[in-house]
C-alpha cells in the first residue's frame, strides 16, 4: 500500500513538473543576420597530349586550343563569389622543354590575363611540376568574372626532334576553388 501512493505521489510530482517549462521571446530578426561562406572545388582543365602527336622538326613550335567558359553566365554564383584560387600540376616525361600559357578571354576575344608556366624537360627522373596558386581578388576577381573562353598555347623550346614514334607525355591537371558568400 505503501508503495501505490508513493508511486501516485511521484507520478503527480512529475506531471506538475512537466507544466513548468522555460521560454523567451523570440528573435525573428536573426535571419537579417543570416550569411553562409560555402567553398567549391571543381576541376578546371585536364589535357594528356602524347609526344607523338607533337610531330615538328625540333624547333620551337606552338600548339593552341580555346575551350568555351560559361561559369560567370550565371549571374547567381558571380555576383556572390568573392576569391577564386586556381591550382595547377604539370607532369611532362617528354625530353623537351615546354612554356604552357593559359589566356583567359573575353567575350569581345581579347586576353585579359596570361597565366605562364615553364616546364623542365623529363631527364629520367619524376618531372611533376605543382605551381604557386593563382590568387583571384579584388581587381583581379573582377577579370576574371569577364572570362567566356579559356585558351591553352603549349610553346615547344627548341630540342630533339619529335616524330610518331616518340615517346612520353606532356600532362596538365588544374582545379579551381571558388569562395561565395551568401547573405
Amino acid at each position: 500500500m505503501k508503495s501505490s501512493s508513493l508511486s501516485k505521489i511521484s507520478s503527480i510530482l512529475f506531471s506538475v513538473f512537466l507544466l513548468f517549462s522555460c521560454s523567451s521571446d523570440l528573435n525573428f530578426d536573426q535571419v537579417n543576420d543570416f550569411k553562409i561562406e560555402p567553398v567549391f572545388v571543381a576541376n578546371l582543365a585536364y589535357f594528356n597530349i602524347p609526344a607523338n602527336r607533337l610531330v615538328d622538326d625540333g624547333g620551337t613550335n606552338i600548339v593552341y586550343d580555346v575551350r568555351d567558359f560559361d561559369v560567370f553566365k550565371d549571374k547567381f554564383f558571380t555576383e556572390r563569389l568573392k576569391k577564386a584560387e586556381f591550382n595547377f600540376e604539370v607532369e611532362n616525361t617528354i625530353d623537351r622543354t615546354f612554356v604552357l600559357n593559359m589566356l583567359l578571354i573575353n567575350e569581345q576575344d581579347q586576353v585579359l590575363e596570361t597565366l605562364s608556366f615553364t616546364v623542365p624537360s623529363y631527364k629520367g627522373t619524376p618531372n611533376v611540376i605543382k605551381y604557386p596558386t593563382e590568387v583571384f581578388e579584388n581587381a583581379r576577381l573582377d577579370l576574371l568574372k569577364q572570362t567566356q573562353r579559356i585558351g591553352f598555347v603549349v610553346l615547344i623550346a627548341a630540342g630533339p626532334p619529335l616524330n610518331s614514334e616518340s615517346q612520353g607525355n606532356l600532362r596538365l591537371r588544374s582545379s579551381a576553388t571558388a569562395y561565395l558568400v551568401i547573405e
